[in-house]
């Protein structure tokens, strides 16, 4: 019953962020985010979610250095919007999974491209 409870919060916190980061920030350096996921530990004391950023890796590290930055604030607009006794710390994090996807998908093409000519 626990993990339904925790799986809950934790889309509903990846809805929250995605309308705060994508309306409420206003910081030059965030560029265009995804919040693919958000996994909340069992006593809600910590959020990890998991971003995809397009654009280079310079421009990665960036967005991610400026939601570090904007933490606080975050949190508190989470706390508005969302009522629980506490708010998570959140730890934002990197998905590298589009990207590994993306990669297996032009391997496969290149494949398939390979025994079309044969």
């Amino acid at each position: 019953m626990a993990k339904i409870r925790v799986g809950r919060v934790g889309e509903q916190i990846k809805k929250e962020l995605s309308q705060i980061i994508q309306s409420e920030l206003k910081d030059p350096r965030i560029g265009f985010i995804t919040v693919t996921g958000v996994d909340v530990t069992n006593d809600f004391s910590q959020a990890k979610v998991y971003l995809s950023v397009l654009g280079s890796d310079e421009q990665k590290e960036e967005t991610l250095k400026a939601l570090a930055r904007g933490t606080g604030f975050i949190r508190s607009e989470l706390g508005k919007r969302i009522r629980m006794r506490k708010i998570p710390d959140l730890l934002f994090k990197f998905d590298a999974s589009i990207d590994y996807g993306s990669k297996i998908e032009t391997l496969i093409h290149q494949i398939n491209d390979g025994n079309s000519e044969a």
